[in-house]
């Protein structure tokens, strides 16, 4: 038969709480936990849900992607669970409002220079929270660095 550790199968595999010992992180959780609980938004799920994600399954946002993605949304918040980082390629940044987990310092420059902001989560929590005004920007570039390493992972084994 098969063997089986007492409890059988684990059912539930996504992460409950985030495995950094970082303790703003650890409080913004339980904020957001706090909002979750209280406000029933889908907007605050989806933020604790990526405060969670290891740093490979957040990746950076460069400020290019950033213009990008916030061309046309007027006075709305750009949201990242992530960092943004500086984009030497892109030589106008308009000014606009940008929440993150971190900015590279150059990024914060450019941001604020222009007239823009740049909110931490907690900030974000008092300004909007219901996520009311706001604009979810994920990177899914992780998503190519894992197939990279599921075909090289399949490479190995069948040596």
């Amino acid at each position: 038969g098969i063997d089986l550790v007492a409890g059988g199968r684990n059912k539930k595999t996504k992460r409950t709480a985030p495995k950094s010992d970082d303790v703003y992180l650890k409080l913004l959780v339980k904020l957001y936990r706090f909002l979750v609980r209280r406000t029933k938004s889908d907007f605050n799920a989806v933020i604790l849900k990526r405060l969670f994600m290891s740093k490979t399954n957040r990746p950076p946002l460069s400020m290019r992607r950033l213009v990008r993605f916030m061309e046309g949304k007027g006075g709305q918040i750009a949201v990242i669970v992530g960092t943004v980082t500086d984009d030497k390629r892109i030589t106008e940044v308009p000014a606009m409002k940008v929440c993150a987990l971190r900015f590279t310092e150059t990024a914060r420059a450019r941001i604020i220079n222009v007239g823009g902001e740049c909110l931490t989560f907690d900030q974000l929590a008092l300004r909007a929270p219901l996520g009311q005004n706001t604009v979810q920007l994920f990177n899914l570039d992780h998503i190519d660095i894992g197939l990279h390493f599921v075909i090289l992972d399949s490479i190995l084994v069948a040596q």
